[in-house]
């Protein structure tokens, strides 16, 4: 019997990157994201000269676009560059928040944690970037 996995690997990792992007910029357009307090500390010690709330609202937006390009047929390869911006933006609280992110070497708070499973949406997105037709 052939697997099945093959058959759904990309439709479950384009899902996976999908329901995380889009469902977690929506809780950011609510006003329901509980990482509100991340981000806002990191624009204070980042880019503390925009408006928080004009950033806050096109980060938001940024990601319930991606998760909506990532669904789309033609758009991965940009949804998947907007996705490696992303990550790197999504790394920096591990640099210039670690009293936030670290509670001793190599040994991550629930924050930090939350930011190095982002290792999983790296992974997703090789395996959608690497079944893509030229």
């Amino acid at each position: 019997m052939k697997s099945l996995l093959p058959q759904i690997e990309v439709p479950l990792a384009r899902f996976a990157l999908f329901l995380v992007y889009f469902w977690f910029g929506l809780l950011k357009l609510l006003g329901l994201s509980p990482a509100e307090s991340l981000v806002r500390t990191l624009f204070e010690k980042t880019i503390p000269f925009l408006s928080f709330d004009t950033f806050y609202l096109t980060f938001a937006l940024f990601e319930v676009v991606i998760g909506l390009l990532i669904l789309a047929k033609g758009w991965e390869r940009v949804a998947l560059r907007l996705i490696a911006a992303h990550l790197i933006a999504t790394l920096l609280p591990l640099f210039f928040l670690p009293d936030v992110t670290w509670q001793g070497i190599l040994v991550p708070t629930l924050v930090g944690q939350y930011i190095i499973k982002n290792i999983l949406i790296v992974s997703a997105a090789v395996v959608v970037g690497t079944r893509l037709r030229a």
